[in-house]
């Protein structure tokens, strides 16, 4: 029998929590912080084992497959996998979890709940990623949401109870039409009740069917991506959290949004996201353009850098609507970019905070020359965000725009305006965050400020917690097949669905499109891609 290497990413760190109070401490946190990062470390080495012993980027189909019955008269399976799509995002989890435990270390108040809370969100969020049952993606969906309000309302700012009320009262709510979408498709048809995806994928749900469940799945994943408007909880989650928080949100949190999209609304649901598909580029636009001119206005560093997040996952709505190979590939790739990036820059501010004590850029100024080395990290972090050439964001970015462009589902005129549109977008972003730069590092300068004991350079600690994120972004950026070759096959069958969906309700661009694209030579067999129907 295989070595089950998702369940044990998943169970592994939940487990290990529960040891959290045994461990040995005086209070401050210095053995319990290692046991975490230790812990971390290790679900981390055990999804690259998964990532390298037995996964094959070649097979668009599901792989690491286990199943375990739990509760058969309810059609619930521990059932878990991964394919193109989850296991990029499954590695970054992992990830960026072992960064955000290293990040932690200056946490002294209450360490032990603090690590307990970390660890049960890792397991959560990889089961998210990894489960293969609509049920169970739910309890997963709801088991990461505990923590982070906890994580919140415990060690946030002075407005944390606020902040952590309205990201529960938003995700909380919102989740609820992900549990009507799952028990309507799992009942679809009578007879046994089953939520596997494989099972919903050969239900062939008619349209009108897909379009209810479509729209509901919309509203509960557009907040967690989030969509304007139901974006507004992020930026008041972002400006209480602390640094390990604003790494966990920023890179992964928002990502699971942009996967159940291309999972549910668009492997499961294809039909409904051909009509549905020029909606999202639409709210991708708008994302873009209305949270980069909000990021101009906002004058407190956390909520800054939390618009410009919401900013560039309208990036991730236009290649999910793009009906493109190439711009479906730049969805996902912009995904895994801005984890990277977001967790770097919201690890940035908390640095930058513990220093001078104020999140308001008027309070900042002229702080360049006592931390020369904090303004070198800040200053590739930012050109990382800004998609300078050479690093991942620009990668992702282009591709989504040259796959937009491409597509010939859409009209010509429709094309043009969108990409002119997102291009406003990219233009703004190097403003707002050079502007950023300037203001925090060779702005007026603060004399009380610079003159403060406690404003030193960074420590060896953060330069290593960047350096770790700057490999991976440049090494993309650089040569972008390290990622895009692992979810190529999965990404390529999707695309196929859609527009043979699109054909099946008689839609003559995307019928045009399948008879002249080279993905049409050859369908994959069922056992090959389970999700295509059989």
């Amino acid at each position: 029998m295989p070595f089950p290497w998702l369940s044990a990413a998943i169970l592994f760190p939940i487990a290990a929590s529960l040891f959290i109070p045994f461990v040995p401490d005086k209070g401050d946190g210095k053995t319990v912080r290692w046991y975490a990062l230790g812990v971390a470390l290790l679900t981390f080495l055990i999804t690259v084992g998964a990532y390298l012993n037995g996964y094959d980027p070649a097979v668009e189909g599901l792989q690491l497959a286990e199943r375990y019955t739990w509760l058969p008269d309810l059609g619930l399976a521990w059932s878990v996998g991964a394919d193109g799509i989850s296991m990029p995002l499954i590695l970054l989890t992992s990830f960026i979890t072992s960064l955000a435990a290293l990040a932690a270390w200056p946490v002294t108040f209450k360490p032990k709940l603090f690590y307990f809370l970390l660890l049960a969100m890792d397991g959560g969020q990889i089961a998210v990623f990894a489960v293969q049952d609509m049920l169970l993606f739910f309890l997963a969906w709801e088991l990461e949401l505990i923590p982070v309000y906890l994580l919140l309302a415990i060690w946030g700012g002075k407005k944390r109870q606020y902040a952590a009320t309205k990201f529960i009262l938003y995700t909380a709510g919102s989740s609820l039409f992900i549990l009507l979408a799952a028990l309507a498709m799992g009942f679809f048809g009578g007879g046994p009740p089953s939520f596997e995806y494989t099972e919903l994928a050969a239900k062939g749900f008619p349209l009108g069917f897909q379009l209810l469940c479509y729209a509901a799945l919309l509203i509960a994943f557009g907040v967690k991506l989030p969509i304007v408007p139901l974006h507004t909880w992020l930026p008041d989650a972002h400006g209480e959290a602390t640094a390990p928080v604003h790494m966990l949100l920023a890179g992964i949190l928002l990502k699971m949004g942009g996967y159940a999209l291309l999972r549910f609304n668009v492997q499961l649901l294809p039909a409904a996201h051909g009509q549905f598909a020029p909606l999202l580029v639409v709210l991708g636009v708008v994302n873009i353009i209305y949270a980069a001119l909000t990021s101009f206005a906002q004058r407190n560093l956390k909520r800054k850098i939390a618009y410009s997040s919401i900013s560039h996952m309208g990036f991730v709505l236009i290649g999910i609507g793009s009906f493109s190979a190439l711009g479906t590939s730049g969805a996902m790739l912009q995904m895994v970019s801005h984890g990277l990036i977001g967790a770097s820059l919201f690890f940035l501010v908390g640095a930058t905070y513990d220093r001078t004590h104020t999140l308001q850029l008027d309070e900042m100024g002229g702080v360049g020359q006592k931390m020369r080395k904090m303004f070198a990290l800040w200053t590739v972090c930012s050109l990382a965000s800004l998609a300078l050439p050479g690093m991942s964001g620009f990668v992702s970015e282009l591709m989504v725009f040259v796959g937009f462009a491409t597509s010939e589902t859409y009209s010509l005129a429709f094309r043009v305006v969108i990409c002119i549109l997102a291009a406003i977008g990219v233009i703004l972003t190097p403003i707002y965050l050079l502007s950023m730069l300037r203001e925090i590092f060779f702005g007026k300068e603060n004399a009380e400020l610079v003159s403060h004991s406690q404003l030193v350079d960074a420590e060896p600690r953060e330069i290593y917690v960047i350096s770790c994120l700057l490999v991976p972004i440049i090494g993309i950026g650089l040569y972008p097949r390290l990622l895009t070759d692992s979810y190529r096959a999965s990404i390529e069958a999707l695309v196929l669905r859609e527009n043979q969906a699109l054909a099946r309700v008689e839609h003559p661009a995307a019928a045009a499109l399948i008879n002249r694209s080279s993905l049409a030579l050859a369908l994959p067999s069922p056992a090959q891609a389970p999700y295509l129907p059989r």
